[in-house]
């Protein structure tokens, strides 16, 4: 093996942990929230808390590089996370629960986005098309494996053996860091921006904590002050960048249309699916009886339809365009979770099983799509810059839409019957995912126009 696939396959095993932590968590939930006796809205932190912690580290990640080398980063990043998520699953309080789920996402923050940027650095051009094929496979392959197995572990002995799993699959990225990695430790160090990555952090977490508190409490007026606060702090944030040479997330970069338009898909696709999916295994395993193993193998059709789209959708990027793309998987992943709105009865087998295939298409193409055009006009220290805004985007998007999704249920609950709530949800969020076509439509628009133009 060379040295570029090793470093990728580092990486790569580090982004399978990362989405574990998402997918597999994700299945225990019922069973934390009836162990610890939290409501939905509040079990989502289990997931927030963990998103937040790799978004607080993610932006430091670079300079921690540069100042101990890479090497050191990553091996130290996954003795972090093996301790970290050993203490997760020894948790005996939801707070103290939370607090390590918050450690643990700092600590695998640490390997993500470097492990990219260097990946991205030895693929150039249309060499990363077929690396973030393969970022997306094992984006498919943690979501077919870890529900499946999750249930069961969870059905069979408890979900604190949820975390502990997946420490050896963190010890072994350590091993392999500490003999394959042999990057230089770089000259330049590069002084954080301390101050960026507090505002950014800020609004983040006052934003969650606004949508959290209209979901749990039903305040309208706590929820408004808390988003206040999270405007002024991005306003801050805002002033901060103009006058700060070297800002945390460089907003200039987000004019780059593919950048942009590729964050905004991903909160309509894996964003929504993240909430519908939490939504659905609540349904699935309190009012529809199904075991925590029979709702984690919809997920293996999930991932069975998504690794059909992305072979295809890898070899027709460059044939299709990414509009075409886009707009099959917004159509596609919004179908499949219209569907849902029809599920009744845990006898409704086949229609949970199309589906979860339609979603898994859907979500494939666009996922593998958005990750391909979002860092595909950069090079070098721009790379650096947009890879750290992806990262940051990638993992945000997951809480803010099983946040988004938690309260949007928590409020049609008080005026319908559960079932009719959940119904309901689905529908919205089917509705949600297709916001992404009229800005789709409106730039092909401009494209002909502009080229009309050109022609006189």
């Amino acid at each position: 093996m060379t040295y570029r696939y090793r470093i990728a396959s580092i990486f790569l095993l580090g982004f399978f942990i990362d989405c574990i932590n998402i997918f597999m968590s994700a299945i225990a939930l019922p069973a934390i929230a009836d162990d610890m006796q939290i409501s939905i809205v509040s079990v989502t932190w289990v997931s927030n808390s963990y998103i937040l912690g790799l978004t607080l580290i993610i932006p430091l990640s670079h300079w921690l590089s540069q100042r101990f080398g890479i090497k050191a980063l990553m091996v130290t990043s996954m003795l972090m996370f093996s301790l970290s998520v050993a203490l997760v699953g020894y948790s005996h309080s939801f707070s103290e629960l939370i607090f390590w789920r918050f450690i643990q996402g700092v600590s695998g923050g640490l390997l993500i986005p470097i492990g990219q940027a260097l990946t991205f650095q030895y693929f150039q051009g249309h060499e990363r098309s077929k690396i973030s094929t393969l970022i997306m496979a094992i984006a498919l392959i943690a979501p077919a494996i870890s529900p499946t197995l999750g249930g069961f572990i969870v059905d069979v002995i408890s979900w604190r053996w949820v975390f502990y799993s997946n420490i050896p699959f963190s010890l072994l990225t350590a091993f392999l860091a500490f003999i394959w990695v042999k990057e230089p430790l770089p000259k330049e160090n590069t002084i954080p921006d301390i101050k960026g990555i507090i505002l950014i952090s800020l609004i983040i977490v006052s934003g969650l904590f606004a949508l959290s508190a209209y979901g749990e409490y039903h305040s309208t007026l706590l929820a408004i002050v808390i988003a206040v606060f999270s405007i002024i702090f991005a306003v801050l944030y805002y002033y901060h960048y103009r006058h700060h040479s070297s800002p945390v997330i460089n907003l200039a970069l987000l004019k780059n249309r593919n950048l942009s338009l590729s964050i905004f898909i991903y909160y309509c696709i894996p964003g929504v699916f993240t909430g519908v999916n939490i939504l659905a295994i609540f349904y699935l395993q309190q009012y529809l009886k199904f075991t925590g193993q029979g709702t984690g193998i919809f997920m293996l059709l999930y991932a069975l339809g998504a690794f059909i789209s992305m072979t295809i959708s890898g070899a027709l990027y460059n044939k299709l365009g990414m509009k075409s793309l886009f707009i099959i998987a917004l159509l596609l992943h919004s179908t499949g979770i219209f569907l849902l709105t029809f599920l009744n009865d845990n006898t409704d087998i086949p229609l949970l099983i199309i589906a979860y295939l339609i979603i898994g298409v859907g979500g494939g193409i666009g996922a593998n799509t958005a990750q391909t055009t979002a860092l595909y006009d950069f090079n070098t220290q721009k790379l650096v810059q947009a890879s750290v805004i992806w990262n940051i985007n990638r993992q945000v998007v997951f809480s803010v839409g099983a946040t988004v999704v938690a309260m949007l249920f928590n409020i049609l609950s008080l005026f319908c019957l559960p079932q009719t709530a959940y119904s309901m949800t689905f529908l919205i969020c089917a509705l949600i995912g297709i916001l992404p076509l009229i800005l789709l439509f409106t730039l092909k628009k401009k494209v002909i126009t502009q080229e009309i133009q050109d022609e006189f």
